[in-house]
């Protein structure tokens, strides 16, 4: 397949203008996969004298390819609209699936379903933010000649570079910290959905066969490189809602079935920081929008996204929790309420192979900035990267192990991590970087139609959506998390055999 990264190189302003536009506009050349470095300091190279992209010829570039191209477009590359829609999805629902009827237990059902289309609306305005961030950036890095070849840019690398250094500092940790326990989680609810399919392990037994399971994630290269995974992750995922719903809705209501919620604000707002954790997949947005051939795009694959998730967790949630009630206070994963079936079984096997997929989403940006940290994400060596990646998926593993709490994880990353990481930091990034009347001129992009052209109507809401999640998910979540966490932690244990398994000698 030829490659798709063809050199660009400019002289004068003028050219740096041009190239600018076109950056505003998201052509093809502004994304990672063809445009990443190419532009270089000090390189006076006439761009009339650089080849032309072989896709300005469609029908021979296509024609010319093996069966080798075809097999490696159609399950490797992917950096079309589409794709970014599959790997938002894949990485926007994984183990929360299956703690959203535990979160209707604590909320009801009018606001468990309320506050899913606030907080999607939320992050969808946030991603928004960030892709038109992404592009500012973009462009003053065109002009400045700063782009290096192969850097992949990240969500923590678009705000310290328009925000300043603190700016970058603050939101790498956030940024890590919610990725780096997204993907502990990821391995804690693999090991306990499996353990409903075989208890014969405990969960920490199972838990040391899937840490190594996950060792092989240090081979792939790129969020570029997640066609056929993401696609994976989807069909796994959407299987195993399909099955909740109607395993709940054949099973029926158990005797005395009981709908309290809500009756409790501590599990009120706890319930809703995991509402807030599930719209949470921020942190590998701007790695999308890298891997993209039109990163402008992003923003409406990202709408898609979100309402693929409530045909996705709106039923599956409503239905578990119209059938067990209030006995989803005592099992935070779904899995172990529904009946034992052949059917469970397939949708066990299949959301752990979702949960495999969604780990390796979200550990990816993790890889990236240990390169970084460690000098080698420029190494065009393969191999050496791929083990330098190792000790990420270890610390993980080790994690997993150490802290294997299930639901009440989720609201406290929501409450203290995502509500910054998604919300807060874009919403505030966002006013800042634009708040002179110079910097409104000169944006790569302007408010559009939809907000009659107006930058106040775009401060006022996103003011709105930081000051919001900041009383909401921060002060209330953060408040209700921290004291269901404190109530519940004498039934947790560090390097605990078996949480919230039966009592009996065969688990623990």
């Amino acid at each position: 397949m030829p490659a798709a990264t063809d050199a660009l190189q400019v002289e004068s302003t003028a050219t740096n203008f041009q190239a600018a536009d076109l950056a505003a506009t998201g052509d093809e050349f502004t994304s990672q996969e063809h445009c990443n470095g190419s532009i270089t300091a000090g390189d006076t190279t006439d761009p009339a004298t650089v080849a032309p992209d072989p896709k300005s010829n469609l029908i021979g570039y296509y024609s010319s390819w093996g069966w080798k191209d075809v097999v490696k477009a159609s399950v490797w590359h992917g950096g079309s609209w589409f794709d970014a829609w599959l790997t938002a999805v894949a990485a926007q629902v994984g183990s929360v699936i299956l703690t959203f009827p535990y979160t209707f237990s604590q909320v009801g059902y009018k606001f468990g379903i309320l506050f899913q289309f606030v907080y999607g609306a939320f992050g969808c305005w946030t991603v928004f933010l960030l892709s038109w961030m992404y592009a500012e950036l973009k462009q003053r890095k065109m002009l400045q000649g700063t782009l290096q070849k192969g850097h992949i840019l990240q969500y923590h690398e678009v705000i310290g570079g328009l925000v300043g250094k603190w700016g970058h500092y603050i939101t790498k940790t956030f940024i890590c910290l919610s990725l780096t326990f997204g993907c502990t989680l990821q391995l804690i609810a693999c090991s306990s959905d499996v353990y409903y399919l075989n208890s014969n392990w405990n969960k920490r037994q199972w838990l040391y066969l899937f840490g190594a399971l996950a060792l092989p994630c240090v081979l792939i290269p790129t969020l570029h490189n997640f066609r056929i995974l993401s696609f994976i992750g989807i069909v796994t995922t959407s299987i195993t809602s399909a099955y909740m719903t109607t395993a709940a809705l054949k099973h029926g209501q158990i005797p005395n079935v009981k709908h309290s919620a809500p009756d409790n604000m501590v599990q009120f707002f706890s319930g809703l920081t995991n509402i807030l954790f599930a719209f949470g997949s921020h942190g590998i947005c701007v790695e999308i929008m890298e891997a993209m051939w039109k990163p402008k795009n992003y923003k409406y694959a990202y709408v898609c996204c979100v309402l693929y998730t409530y045909l996705l967790t709106i039923p599956n949630s409503t239905s578990v929790y119209w059938a067990y009630g209030d006995i989803l206070l005592h099992n935070s994963n779904a899995f172990g309420v529904l009946p034992p079936s052949t059917a469970r079984n397939v949708s066990i096997i299949a959301m752990i192979a979702h949960q495999y997929v969604a780990l390796m989403l979200n550990i990816t940006p993790i890889f990236h900035m240990w390169e970084k940290a460690i000098g080698l994400h420029l190494s065009p060596n393969y191999l050496l990267k791929s083990f330098a990646r190792v000790p990420v998926v270890c610390l993980i593993w080790f994690l997993a192990l150490a802290i294997p709490f299930f639901g009440p994880i989720n609201s406290m990353m929501g409450a203290f991590l995502i509500s910054f990481s998604v919300y807060i930091i874009p919403s505030l990034s966002f006013i800042y970087v634009y708040r002179s009347k110079a910097a409104r001129e000169a944006s790569v992009w302007k408010p559009p139609k939809l907000f009659f052209h107006n930058w106040f109507t775009l401060f006022c809401i996103s003011g709105f959506v930081a000051t919001f999640v900041l009383v909401i998910g921060f002060g209330l979540g953060g408040w209700a998390s921290m004291t269901n966490f404190v109530r519940q932690i004498n039934t947790f244990g560090f390097f605990q055999a078996c949480y919230q398994c039966p009592v009996t000698g065969k688990t623990h």
